[in-house]
């Protein structure tokens, strides 16, 4: 197994309105989304090159534990409750929309007030516990994840110019963690996995690897502790908030493992890894690092050859790790040894290079490729980690704040610093200082401004993310929701809706099912030929 499977992001942004401190998160998160609808004509049902349909929470069970049980929805903590649509009270709707006005006059937010919308790139932009959404489409390998997610920041600051452009309250996005009051909100990933896997192999060989990778891939915080108020710098915005070592939860009492069974695939062939440990990156290079990285140590767990290493109080070791941006600070094993979170990365970093070799998984360009940076990523740490600053977002946030402190002599618990950590992950190319340092050509990258560009409208082709995304793109007002699990028509003239399942994720790829699309003249041509063709272009049925 290679760095190739299907894998995914979604990302929580920040948000905030500075002229108006007092608004409901909710109201802001929700004219976020309507601020794209209304840019890309889904308030109107139009189609348009970005699509859109609401969101199907049919197929959704985010009570199954991956230990063998289902959670009482009695004794479900309400944010664990995703298979219930978000609902603005009444006080609420008045107040989204109240300043937002179009071209003409007319009001373009109350006119369909939308939470939840799939886009024609595969993705969903929705309301998230009072935050604005995007989770990616699926995609097959470390470097499109970064691209899809980078495309979820541009479709953030779209929808900011868009609000300011109809006259609406200003907002402003982060592609943060913290809010620095205590409250976390999630960058997650999620990777397809085969059911036959024991859960418990899962658990032990990713904990080591989840306690460390934050030297790798963490996003920087100033301040420790969950509010911030302790001085000092750390390596991840979210390593404070954990208290479990595994869990369904992810709001209260996160786990490091996170035992969410909901597949969105085939249940009893795909199990759906939900990793929430991570932070939100800006850097390109973390980002690819982060998916690529996992994506190896999840091959070797399912070959069983992960490294047998196993990490005493895991919770304790993840915060001390964070909290050491030096490298040095160590953590106890179960065999008596002391290791720093660069020496357990190396113990994965050898086990992956042995089994790629082995399995001749390393032939592949992009394993080789994440195996190499990996390898040069834990030099550079090991030697100076200010070397790392143009690859990895806490290094380079860390030589920001590094120098405001020697220019102003600033203690690490000034306020000002907490400000310069607020806008390195300001979404705004212009004032976000990470984009700063991109355009000082300080940041290394691997992508460019075209590739995102284009996948803010364009789905991933290998991945049935195409089959939702021209779905959405070619036949937008016959769609009336979607999922990662299906599409749902609402035909004219038909008596009831026609629901499409898409069960496998490698399929409904564009090789599949483009001829299906360019032959069909509407939505219920495509539907009528879809169901005349035996194994319907790899759609599941």
């Amino acid at each position: 197994m290679s760095v190739h499977r299907i894998m995914g992001s979604e990302t929580e942004f920040g948000i905030l309105a500075p002229s108006a401190p007092g608004a409901d998160s909710t109201v802001l998160a929700t004219r976020v989304i309507n601020a794209w609808a209304d840019l890309t004509g889904l308030n109107t049902r139009e189609p348009s090159s970005s699509g859109g349909a609401g969101w199907d929470y049919s197929d959704e069970a985010p009570l199954a534990d991956a230990r063998g049980w289902v959670l009482a929805r009695a004794a479900a903590d309400p944010s664990q409750l995703t298979d219930v649509p978000d609902v603005l009270t009444a006080e609420q709707v008045a107040a989204v929309g109240l300043d937002e006005v179009d071209d003409d006059g007319a009001d373009p937010i109350n006119d369909g007030l939308l939470m939840n919308v799939v886009l024609g790139n595969g993705a969903r932009l929705y309301v998230d516990h009072a935050h604005p959404e995007y989770a990616g489409p699926e995609v097959t390998n470390p470097l499109d994840a970064v691209r899809w997610d980078a495309a979820g920041d541009a479709v953030a600051r779209a929808a900011m110019d868009r609000i300011t452009a109809t006259g609406g309250t200003p907002v402003q996005l982060y592609k943060n963690n913290t809010d620095g009051k205590a409250a976390s909100y999630g960058s997650h990933e999620n990777y397809l996995m085969p059911r036959e896997v024991p859960f418990g192999a899962i658990v032990a060989g990713l904990v080591p690897f989840f306690v460390s990778r934050q030297v790798i891939c963490g996003a920087g915080r100033v301040g420790l502790g969950v509010d911030g108020s302790g001085p000092g710098f750390q390596l991840s915005a979210r390593a404070d908030f954990f208290e479990a070592e595994v869990g369904l939860e992810t709001t209260v009492r996160r786990p490091i493992i996170n035992t969410r069974d909901e597949p969105h695939a085939v249940a009893e062939r795909f199990r759906r890894l939900h990793v929430i440990i991570g932070d939100a990156n800006l850097a390109e290079i973390s980002g690819y690092l982060k998916f690529g990285t996992t994506a190896l140590v999840l091959a070797m767990i399912e070959a069983g050859t992960a490294p047998a290493v196993q990490v005493l109080e895991p919770v304790r070791a993840l915060q001390a790790i964070s909290h050491d941006p030096t490298l040095c600070a160590t953590v106890a094993l179960a065999d008596g040894r002391r290791v720093t979170g660069l020496d357990l990365q190396r113990i994965y970093l050898d086990a992956a290079r042995a089994h790629c070799a082995r399995t001749g998984a390393d032939a592949d360009a992009m394993t080789a490729d994440v195996l190499d940076r990996w390898t040069a990523v834990i030099d550079l740490l090991a030697v100076d980690p200010s070397s790392a600053a143009d690859q990895l977002d806490w290094a380079a946030k860390l030589g920001l704040v590094t120098a405001y402190r020697d220019r102003d002599g600033l203690a690490w618990d000034d306020p000002r610093l907490a400000l310069v950590d607020l806008q390195y992950s300001d979404v705004r190319t212009n004032r976000g200082l990470y984009h700063r340092l991109v355009a000082g050509g300080r940041m290394r990258r691997l992508l460019d401004d075209a590739a995102v560009v284009a996948a803010v409208s364009d789905p991933p082709e290998d991945t049935r993310a195409w089959f939702r995304g021209q779905c959405l793109q070619r036949f937008a007002a016959d769609v009336a929701a979607a999922n990662w699990d299906s599409v749902v028509f609402d035909l004219p003239g038909a008596r009831r809706l026609v629901r499409i399942p898409t069960k496998e994720p490698h399929r409904g790829t564009r090789a599949l099912t483009e001829s299906l699309f360019t032959a069909s003249s509407d939505a219920a041509d495509f539907v009528r030929r879809l169901g005349t063709v035996p194994d319907p272009g790899g759609v599941a049925r």
